[in-house]
């Protein structure tokens, strides 16, 4: 029997609390109804017996204080709602217990933006992590000890997992199952809930928006040039000299405030564009690429099956908002 203890912070988001509850529930009963045992005790853990959760909407009850809980064998953090900081300050409490669970041999599991909470304890630091495509500039600035992978859906860093963004988490939780209770399992469970059991890439979600949360005003001045300008074939070097910058400072301040490179940059400002051009018109892939400034077919379908983890082709018969004639 593995006990599971899913966290309550104040504050959580109330699906990734019960979203997760619910399909290890389902895992016990399908193994009870083929003569197996139950393999999961889950039980809600809490600072308090009552918990506001959803902005105060809604109220959960634990099964158990931080005090009392079992020794888990897995501990899931669930997503966190509003204001991250503080969201965070009001669960800090948690944080300790989960470090001395963790060192007692407990693994740990983040969903979404829990990932912060999960980054707080200091286990993280040097190691991989996902979280929300939208909050990764946030995350970044606040745990730079940690590498945070962008596009995961999923990280597995010996006992620390972590989820990407809203409902990927429960891509997670099937991960997780499969590891616990065997791949036929997971698979039955993925049928049952209608999950995507093999997706791992969080990319063809990702809306690029830019990384203007900083005070470097000349790195913003290049931010603003690149995309306003992303059909032009613009060099670092122009750059440089139209800033007066020289190139090593100007790669080495753009990366530092950003989180790319310049060339990255440039790439992601103008696949942006192209995801826009192929959600709303009917031209090609050719006519979109040359809009966005790429002028080889091989080049630009890398950059965008890399960036977004589909083909222009598939991407455009995933979010075309045109039907076709």
């Amino acid at each position: 029997m593995k006990n599971i203890a899913i966290l309550v912070p104040k504050g959580a988001i109330l699906g990734s609390i019960e979203g997760p509850r619910q399909v290890l529930s389902e895992v016990n009963k399908f193994l009870q109804n083929t003569g197996k045992p139950a393999l999961f005790r889950i039980q809600l853990v809490g600072l308090t017996e009552q918990v506001k959760v959803a902005g105060g909407l809604y109220t959960v009850y634990t099964d158990a204080l931080l005090s009392d809980a079992e020794k888990p064998d897995l501990i899931i953090i669930p997503a966190l709602d509003g204001d991250l900081a503080a969201a965070m300050e009001l669960n800090r409490d948690f944080i300790p217990w989960i470090v001395e669970q963790h060192r007692a041999g407990a693994e740990v599991g983040s969903l979404c933006v829990g990932a912060f909470l999960l980054a707080s304890t200091g286990l993280l630091d040097g190691r991989q992590c996902a979280t929300h495509w939208m909050a990764a500039n946030h995350f970044r600035r606040m745990f730079p000890e940690v590498q945070l992978v962008q596009d995961r859906i999923i990280t597995d860093e010996q006992g620390l997992y972590s989820s990407g963004g809203a409902f990927s988490y429960l891509n997670l939780i099937l991960y997780l199952i499969e590891k616990y209770a065997g791949r036929d399992v997971a698979v039955f469970m993925s049928k049952a809930f209608q999950i995507d059991i093999d997706r791992r890439s969080q990319s063809p979600f990702t809306i690029f928006s830019g990384q203007k949360e900083h005070e470097d005003e000349p790195i913003k001045a290049a931010q603003e040039y690149i995309e306003k300008n992303f059909q032009e074939k613009i060099t670092v070097d122009t750059l440089a000299d139209r800033l007066a910058l020289s190139r090593r400072n100007l790669e080495r301040r753009f990366k530092k405030a950003t989180g790319n490179s310049i060339i990255e940059y440039m790439q992601r400002v103008k696949i942006e564009a192209a995801k826009m051009s192929l959600e709303t018109s009917k031209e090609n892939v050719n006519e979109v690429m040359y809009q966005v400034g790429y002028t080889d077919v091989k080049a630009f379908r890398s950059v965008f099956k890399r960036i977004t983890g589909l083909s222009p082709v598939q991407y455009r018969s995933r979010y075309q908002r045109v039907m076709p004639v």
